[in-house]
């Protein structure tokens, strides 16, 4: 007899071969024709057909760096994007935010059970596109499954590898009083494309996420010899909290331009009904750079001859502290009034990234 506190499940549940089952993350022959059939026909490289349990890589010259990152966006696909393209370049940005070249990615994948086989294709072929395009391997990665009801249909998680030159010194440490801050593009896309997605609603103009790689045109301001002395991506929290961590880490005071910061009608018409601050919502092929006044005019020559960064543009500049010893971010109205950024408290819109 089975005690009444113990509940049977058999791992092959009634289901069609259209969705994914608890056997697929078994190790058994679903598994195996997971991997063959859907991730190495995607993924394909030499460094990912030796299934192993790691990939061996090329000795590089610089300084390695590495990140991770997961992606739980709902709903899965999104107008711009999706959660395959947004994994592979939410990752490769934060390398990119280091100064470092985006070399391999690692994928982690949890997957629902009863989800669709047609969308878990469609998330990877995404993923496989979007990596080749930006010119980064996926050399080696992980599959579980989860009960139905446990997950949200697919959550990944990447962890990319990339290089920095021996010449190159990028980070907040850097930032000092008298940097020039440059926005490299439009705020608010991501967030509210996302939102408009999930909760079905309409707005007046088509809001499509940003999403997008960021290492080319950063290895251009490198490469052109610039003195970028910070970079920071502006994903959850927008420009509003990316300014306010850097200003704690550097211990420098900021303050910005609220009238030379681009926000499209539409994202600032969906901002205004739905109560929210465009400077706060989420992007996801958007940074920030901090770097000597000298070097202002070149770098927004440079960003501006690149689609993403098209509408680059100074926003502001770094202080010293205010003499309460505070690190603050000032945003300057159009009106000439003045008014304190503020860390969010809780998340204006959750499952965006």
């Amino acid at each position: 007899m089975t005690p009444k506190n113990i509940k049977i499940q058999c791992p092959l549940p009634h289901a069609t071969e259209d969705t994914i089952r608890l056997a697929h993350g078994g190790g058994g022959h679903l598994m195996q024709t997971l991997i063959h059939e859907i991730f190495l026909q995607a993924f394909s490289n030499p460094f990912l057909n030796s299934l192993q349990d790691g990939a061996v890589l090329p000795s590089q010259d610089g300084h390695l760096v590495m990140t991770t990152d997961s992606y739980v966006v709902h709903p899965l696909f999104f107008p711009g994007g999706d959660i395959g393209s947004l994994a592979v370049h939410g990752t490769i940005n934060d390398l990119a935010m280091m100064g470092a070249n985006p070399l391999y990615l690692s994928a982690g994948f949890i997957l629902e059970e009863g989800l669709s086989i047609d969308t878990l294709k469609r998330v990877v072929s995404s993923m496989a596109k979007t990596a080749q395009a930006c010119g980064v391997h996926i050399v080696c990665g992980d599959t579980k499954v989860v009960d139905r009801g446990k997950g949200d249909q697919i959550f990944i998680n990447t962890t990319g590898l990339g290089v920095i030159p021996s010449s190159v010194d990028i980070g907040p440490h850097r930032i000092t009083p008298g940097d020039r801050m440059i926005l490299s593009g439009d705020l608010g896309r991501h967030g509210m494309a996302v939102l408009s997605k999930r909760e079905g609603l309409t707005f007046s103009g088509d809001i499509a996420s940003d999403s997008a790689p960021l290492h080319d045109v950063v290895m251009d301001l490198i490469g052109r010899g610039l003195s970028i002395h910070c970079l920071r991506d502006l994903t959850r929290g927008g420009l509003a909290s990316a300014l306010n961590e850097l200003a704690s880490t550097a211990q420098v005071s900021m303050t910005i331009d609220e009238s030379q910061i681009p926000v499209s009608e539409s994202v600032r018409g969906a901002c205004e009904i739905l109560g929210l601050d465009p400077l706060y919502v989420a992007n996801e092929g958007r940074c920030v750079l901090f770097l000597p006044l000298a070097d202002v005019d070149k770098a927004l020559s440079i960003l501006q001859s690149h689609a993403i960064s098209a509408l680059a543009v100074e926003i502001g500049e770094a202080h010293p502290l205010s003499s309460n010893h505070t690190a603050q971010v000032i945003l300057r109205t159009p009106y000439g009034t003045h008014r304190i950024l503020e860390l969010l408290s809780g998340d204006q819109l959750p499952r965006i990234c």
